[in-house]
């Protein structure tokens, strides 16, 4: 059995229906590109904390840290700050 696109999107217009198709296939895209930059930004970090570490300084540098949530709740307000702590979660690497 197959679903409408209306069913599909919760439109309750054909209209609607491909606006909304239109957008998520907009935002399937752009999550993409979102996913790309993330794993760009660990590899790169990655490097920062090796040469850190190599260099006899600790994995993470807590002010660094600070600067990089006070930029996202900036931007993003208090949302911005949870999106930032996962970043850098995930950009961490094992500790």
């Amino acid at each position: 059995m197959t679903s409408t696109a209306a069913e599909k999107t919760g439109a309750h217009t054909p209209e609607a229906a491909e606006t909304i198709t239109g957008a998520r296939a907009r935002i399937d895209a752009l999550d993409d590109r979102i996913i790309g930059l993330i794993q760009e930004r660990m590899a790169v970090s990655a490097v920062a904390q090796e040469a850190r570490i190599a260099s006899g300084g600790r994995r993470v540098n807590l002010s660094r840290e600070m600067e990089v949530l006070a930029h996202y709740r900036e931007a993003l307000g208090k949302p911005g700050t949870t999106l930032a702590m996962t970043l850098l979660e995930l950009c961490r690497g094992k500790i």
